[in-house]
């Protein structure tokens, strides 16, 4: 297993983006191969968490300026960057990255940070990977905030996420920055483009992003759908507060809260929204969702 490390310098006077880098190691369970895994983390140690996990091609950047209003309402804001993204080590072999490792990588990541009482805000990866951590450790979460995003058991896709995966494994040079740019309704600036850059100085520490599409699992042969089965078993059975607010322009994953609501008995009753924005609502919607999260937080057991 061959690990790149982005260097350091690549992650110079980002814009909007000056928090302390928070590092921990999980070893791989197949190889033992150590992997460095980064997270912001920011706020009191024992303050309720929040667990904002991004998906791709984002890292952390993209709730850069969620930190700020939730430590002042007083939460730890925990963000972490998945293996192959942000300021964690990256893979040089596509086929080293397998949804299976995400979760087990994050699922170790998260034993070792002992986080409880977690609200988590998951979108895009960071819910196929978040709802997973929740399934395996539904004790140590206090409530869920989901947006765009999904837990998928091989019936399909829709036409947005086609066309992405298409894109995604025929572009001959992978631009993460300005796909994250398509992603929003608003233009990111030429600063914030080059912050979602920032990880990849070079196509090979780029693979993780390109592997990502083709692990979802929309049809029945694609790994993992059963063990998605297996977690929508523990969600059916969640009755923990769940919302959800996916965005109002996304292609991708539109009209994907109504199996949420439908299916996990803590989704009865909320006040779920549909939010202004495209496929990366937080960078549509920062101020909207940051005080979305902490009333849902303040408003429930």
């Amino acid at each position: 297993m061959q690990v790149l490390r982005t260097p350091d310098a690549c992650f110079e006077n980002l814009d909007g983006y000056g928090f302390a880098p928070h590092y921990s190691e999980v070893r791989d369970a197949a190889t033992g191969t150590p992997l460095r895994i980064h997270c912001i983390d920011e706020g009191p140690a024992d303050a309720p968490p929040v667990l904002l996990m991004h998906g791709e091609p984002s890292w952390s950047y993209l709730y850069r300026n969620f930190v700020g209003p939730l430590v002042a309402a007083g939460h730890r804001v925990v963000a972490p960057d998945l293996i192959g993204f942000g300021k964690s080590d990256k893979l040089g072999a596509r086929a080293d990255y397998t949804y299976e490792r995400h979760v087990q990588w994050m699922s170790d990541w998260l034993v070792a940070k002992d986080l409880t009482g977690i609200t988590l805000f998951c979108q895009d990866w960071g819910g196929l990977i978040g709802l997973r951590l929740v399934a395996a450790f539904p004790q140590r979460f206090a409530r869920l905030v989901i947006a765009n995003t999904g837990l998928p058991v091989g019936t399909g896709s829709s036409p947005g996420f086609d066309q992405w995966l298409t894109i995604s494994q025929t572009i001959p040079n992978f631009p993460a920055g300005m796909i994250v740019n398509m992603g929003t309704s608003r233009e990111l600036t030429p600063a914030e483009i080059a912050a979602y850059d920032a990880p990849f100085p070079e196509e090979a520490y780029k693979e993780g992003a390109r592997q990502f599409p083709t692990l979802v699992p929309v049809t029945p042969q694609h790994g993992s759908v059963a063990e998605n089965l297996a977690a929508w078993t523990v969600l059916e059975a969640f009755d923990k507060p769940v919302l959800t607010c996916f965005s109002d322009n996304d292609p991708v994953t539109k009209g994907g809260e109504a199996a949420i609501i439908a299916r996990i008995p803590g989704a009865k009753g909320q006040a779920h929204c549909i939010v202004p924005g495209g496929h990366f609502l937080q960078e549509d919607a920062a101020d909207q969702l940051s005080r979305l999260i902490i009333d849902f937080a303040k408003g429930q057991p």
